[in-house]
């Protein structure tokens, strides 16, 4: 890549963004002395630290019992932008903050994780759990040092059991508690809420995938590449997923063909149905060697990151080190 770009990414004034690139595309990992330096400064100054600034004094963020209806600022929410910053797992302020959404959000019963809390348990509430926030927060748990944690493997249970990959033919929710969640459990399945599985299941170490996990990947996997990733699997010709040609971050409960690449590219996927999205992706590369950031939840969240309409470190780095696994050479 372009000197230039390199030192773009890699500048001190902006911790997080030069944490990613140090192990996305220097290869560098957690023992590393720069990667320990950038992430001890991430923690404590730009947008992690801003992020930190806000939280309750019971892990939460905003108004606790608001954890997910709050967009984009809630406490789940918020977890999600800290794990896809690459927060440290060990800081005391991000554990309290995951153990507070594991016990407020999660339902104990199904290991989903949940809209809502039930008022008479304090945890989440069964009726209310969908397959986005649930693939979200046992990705998030999982980034977040989780890993060993039964109830994050529990979620992945739910995952297993209830994420669903049929192509337009309907299939009945294996639970009456979902029936009403037409959106998540409707005539198709959800590309969002299957977009956020395939990526928590990624998350899971790989001495942890047991031969389940590793069948349901397999069966996200081809769901997605039946798919192109963003066109109608009857009609190749033809996009299904307009919004996802878009490239932003974080991308809360959306997803974008940068995110699904990434999410191949880490399961060591290499199939020609994903040259559709690859040739998109390399030719959003501007004259200078960055990508824009062309959506942006900005105003939304605790903390702004980064500027809609600019260059932008999260998607030009993400979209290099795609571009290098896929061996696409310009």
């Amino acid at each position: 890549m372009d000197e230039k770009v390199l030192l773009w990414l890699l500048e001190e004034s902006d911790p997080c963004a030069r944490l990613a690139a140090l192990k996305l595309l220097q290869g560098k990992d957690a023992t590393d002395p720069d990667v320990q330096d950038a992430r001890a400064s991430a923690m404590n100054a730009g947008t992690i630290g801003r992020i930190l600034q806000k939280q309750n004094p019971d892990g939460s963020f905003g108004d606790p019992e608001r954890f997910y209806l709050d967009k984009y600022e809630g406490t789940v929410w918020t977890i999600l932008v800290l794990a896809e910053l690459d927060s440290d797992p060990l800081d005391e302020r991000i554990r309290k903050a995951c153990d507070f959404i594991l016990d407020h959000s999660q339902d104990p019963d199904s290991g989903g994780f949940s809209m809502k809390m039930s008022l008479r348990t304090g945890s989440g509430l069964g009726s209310s759990v969908i397959p986005c926030l649930t693939g979200n927060m046992a990705y998030s748990l999982l980034k977040l040092g989780f890993a060993g944690d039964e109830r994050v493997m529990k979620s992945i249970e739910w995952i297993i059991r209830y994420q669903r990959t049929d192509d337009g033919e309907y299939i009945t929710s294996p639970s009456k508690d979902y029936e009403k969640l037409t959106p998540c459990f409707g005539r198709h399945t959800c590309h969002m809420g299957a977009a956020k599985a395939l990526k928590a299941l990624a998350a899971v170490p790989e001495v942890m995938r047991t031969e389940r996990i590793r069948e349901k990947t397999d069966e996200l996997v081809e769901y997605f590449l039946v798919h192109r990733l963003f066109k109608k699997s009857h009609d190749p010709e033809k996009i299904s997923k307009p919004g996802w040609l878009r490239l932003g971050f974080p991308l809360m409960y959306q997803t974008d063909i940068l995110e699904l690449l990434m999410i191949m590219a880490a399961l060591g996927i290499k199939d020609r149905r994903l040259e559709d999205s690859l040739e998109v992706l390399r030719g959003k590369m501007t004259p200078e060697g960055t990508w824009i950031m062309e959506t942006s939840n900005n105003g939304k969240m605790i903390a702004d990151i980064e500027k809609k309409g600019s260059p932008s470190k999260w998607i030009t780095l993400r979209a290099l080190s795609v571009l290098e696994y896929y061996g696409i050479i310009w």
